[in-house]
């Protein structure tokens, strides 16, 4: 919102500042007193107030300047406001600046800093309305998926995690195998255990087996159970995961790591719901819906003869994509918050340390490292250098710790760029925002 408000008791000033503003594309209104900038603050949206200090002749106390800024704040806390002053005292200037003022500037002043702070400030305003705009249908979409979805704990703030639960939501009613595929460590078991809360068998069990963690000659007897005696140390029968989960769901991890004999068994069971256990005869009924995951490339398997065509297809009548943590970054802080727990409280360099980091070890890396920070900050504040991060495995290598750029390559890339913050943002390889930030860490005005 290019529409700036200016409150100032001398015409000439107004004026000034009117052309002045307009030659840069941006509206300006004007108010002659503190009262009716108070007035148009009602009637019209304004992106920026420029106000100043002094409008008795006879006095230099700022007082009812100071009185209007207070005012304009309590009615529009988020709105910036430059503060004009002619006066020579600037400790009062000083002090509201810290109260939130966004800068101030003496008279006379200086044209181009004056449409340089302006210009920042007015796209620093629009882009935290986007922000805010996206933040709140994020959270609005986050809040329907959980009126509309049983969650099952999943986690999430980014878009590419919510259109995925969208889509699992709609499938979890049929009762037909789905295969959930993504990188270790991604959360793979949670997208299972939420099909699962949302389908018809969600009252029934949720069992699950990693098919990577078992011997391959232990596999079949996993899956199927297996009768006294029918292999070296079965000393008497036991009940497999398809028995176990009957009127439920069978989430089956690693689904590549299953011999083939295993497949032969597993495509039966898909077809008839039929299997004996190993060592048996019996031929046992089961209701399960399977689940199954894999970070392998079931195609290729396939062409190279190490996994059943026919398995593939009946596996695979529904494909879940889970993308790495790396491609849903909006999901970091959600889930560091709930990993944390409320042990401790997270630094806002840490923050930035989390969003900048790649996590080629998804979300169980992230996990690692904030229950480790948690440990080791006593329940105070967790600081970048806690979480222990690979500083390689950070923003392709170029984030090296969070005080670079440094204070002096921030204003060489201002100063570069003309004080236009946007700029100075793209030669530094930052975004606005975190150019923001960190001069706000450093104390420099825009």
């Amino acid at each position: 919102m290019r529409r700036v408000l200016i409150i100032d008791d001398h015409p000439g000033v107004c004026q000034a500042l009117e052309l002045l503003l307009s030659l840069h594309d941006i509206e300006a209104s004007v108010a002659a007193s503190p009262e009716a900038g108070l007035a148009l603050l009602e009637t019209r949206p304004f992106g920026l107030v420029i106000q100043d200090m002094n409008f008795t002749a006879d006095t230099t106390s700022g007082e009812e300047g100071e009185a209007l800024f207070r005012a304009i704040r309590s009615k529009r806390p988020d709105l910036p406001i430059i503060l004009l002053t002619a006066w020579t005292r600037l400790d009062a200037a000083v002090a509201l600046v810290k109260a939130g003022a966004a800068d101030y500037l003496a008279k006379p002043w200086d044209d181009a800093k004056l449409v340089a702070t302006v210009e920042n400030l007015l796209e620093l305003g629009e882009a935290n309305r986007e922000i805010a705009q996206l933040r709140e249908a994020r959270r609005e979409r986050r809040a329907a998926l959980g009126r509309r979805y049983d969650l099952a704990g999943v986690v999430f703030g980014s878009d590419a995690t919510a259109n995925l639960l969208e889509l699992a939501g709609q499938i979890a009613a049929a009762p037909v195998p789905v295969l959930i595929t993504g990188p270790n460590g991604a959360g793979k078991e949670r997208i299972a255990a939420f099909v699962h809360a949302n389908s018809a068998a969600k009252d029934g069990p949720f069992v699950a087996l990693n098919c990577g963690a078992l011997p391959a000659d232990l596999i079949e007897a996993e899956l199927f159970g297996s009768d006294s005696g029918a292999y070296t140390g079965a000393a008497k029968a036991r009940v497999g995961r398809f028995e176990a989960a009957d009127g439920g769901t069978l989430f089956l991890d690693e689904i590549a790591n299953l011999p083939l004999a295993g497949q032969v068994k597993l495509l039966r069971v898909l077809e008839t719901g039929q299997f004996e256990r190993l060592g048996s005869s019996k031929t046992r009924q089961t209701r399960v819906r399977v689940l199954s995951a894999t970070n392998a490339d079931l195609r290729a398997m396939v062409k190279a003869g190490a996994f059943r065509e026919d398995l593939f297809y009946r596996l695979n009548l529904i494909e879940l994509k889970l993308p790495p943590l790396a491609e849903r970054r909006d999901d970091v802080l959600p889930l560091a918050e709930h990993f944390l727990a409320g042990r401790a409280r997270f630094a806002e360099a840490a923050r930035e340390a989390l969003l900048a980091h790649r996590w080629p070890g998804n979300v169980r890396e992230l996990k690692n490292a904030v229950e480790r920070a948690a440990l080791l900050c006593g329940g105070g504040e967790i600081t970048p250098g806690l979480l222990g991060l690979d500083e390689a495995a950070s923003n392709g290598g170029a984030y090296r710790n969070l005080d670079e750029p440094s204070r002096e390559a921030v204003v060489a890339a201002l100063d570069a760029a003309g004080g236009i913050v946007s700029r100075a943002a793209t030669q530094l390889g930052l975004s606005r925002q975190a150019l923001y930030r960190r001069l706000e860490r450093y104390g420099i005005a825009p």
